[in-house]
């Protein structure tokens, strides 16, 4: 028997409201279940994202909330350290609050993925998902 261990997690009061619907919507049993699934799935296109090697090509979508203080700048200054792999960025008004950019990538796997945790770990990020192609 596999041995289950406990985890505390903090959720903001949007994202729990959120994940109880889709949970109820879904038919899971418990949220345990629901987070664990979305843990492996984070989990598992993360390694994808690790593995891939030499000459990729790609786009990364990313949701963010303008209203953090100063994200729009390291965001934008990210681009710009990343200038030799980036094509082109689609910049879209999700709504007041909310943005979401479409960042067309070509170039080495190794350096669209630090691009990637790049944006993904700033504050104010809400997700980043990447879909990569051989180039």
């Amino acid at each position: 028997m596999t041995k289950i261990v406990r985890v505390g997690v903090t959720f903001p009061p949007k994202l729990l409201k959120d994940l109880d619907e889709t949970i109820e919507e879904m038919g899971y049993e418990s949220r345990s279940k629901a987070i664990q699934d979305a843990v492996t799935s984070f989990v598992t296109e993360q390694r994808l994202l690790r593995k891939q090697n030499g000459k990729k090509a790609g786009v990364l979508v990313m949701v963010y909330d303008h209203d953090v203080k100063g994200l729009e700048d390291e965001l934008i200054e990210a681009q710009h350290h990343h200038r030799n792999i980036i094509n082109s960025v689609l910049h879209v008004h999700l709504s007041d609050k909310e943005c979401l950019e479409a960042v067309a990538v070509k170039g080495e796997a190794e350096d669209i993925r630090k691009l990637a945790q790049e944006l993904a770990t700033r504050k104010g990020v809400k997700q980043v998902r990447s879909t990569i192609v051989s180039s």
